[in-house]
């Protein structure tokens, strides 16, 4: 079963990393903060982004350079790909986009990236909100789409202008359980 890497999972996570980090006599003002280290850019995936190409018009480009690890680890991680724009709402109703995210293949290169080509149908529940209920921002997303991890090539997403890509890094747990034989 996935489990998502909560903030307090991936902050003692971090801060466990910092701390064997400084243990080597580096001075606390040298060391990297937990932010700085959260967001290294991987050497190895920054190198291919050029090869994607530039996004379409009407389209913007996002990337994705995952924290490495190693190819063991990889398969005990997925990445959820997350497309959505920020909009007004009621507040009240569940709101979404139809739609799906496509995976394409990079000609010559064997990559894969992901294109959510326009805005779907947008779709929300029939709930009345009472008079004077004042709309909210909400980020409305398209159906989510689960990929494997690979932090050796970047994960390359084109999106409608407006759009935004989000993302979350899911984890299997470490045990495994045993299925009823029926």
């Amino acid at each position: 079963m996935l489990r998502h890497l909560g903030l307090p999972a991936l902050s003692l996570t971090l801060l466990m990393f910092t701390a064997c980090a400084m243990a080597d006599d580096t001075p606390a003002d040298e060391a990297p903060s937990t932010a700085e280290s959260a967001k290294a850019e991987p050497a190895e995936a920054e190198k291919y982004v050029e090869k994607f190409p530039a996004p379409p018009e009407g389209m913007e480009r996002y990337v994705i350079l995952l924290p490495e690890k190693s190819r063991d680890e990889e398969g005990d991680f997925r990445v959820e790909l997350i497309v959505g724009k920020n909009m007004m709402t009621d507040g009240v109703n569940r709101t979404w986009f139809g739609g799906e995210i496509r995976e394409t293949n990079l000609e010559g290169w064997g990559f894969t990236y992901y294109e959510y080509p326009r805005w779907g149908r947008m779709a929300m529940t029939r709930m009345a909100p009472l008079p004077g209920t004042p709309q909210v921002e909400k980020f409305v997303t398209a159906p989510a789409k689960m990929i494997r991890y690979n932090s050796r090539v970047p994960v390359v997403v084109y999106v409608p202008e407006g759009g935004e890509v989000r993302y979350r890094i899911w984890s299997a747990s470490e045990t495994t359980e045993v299925a009823e034989q029926r």
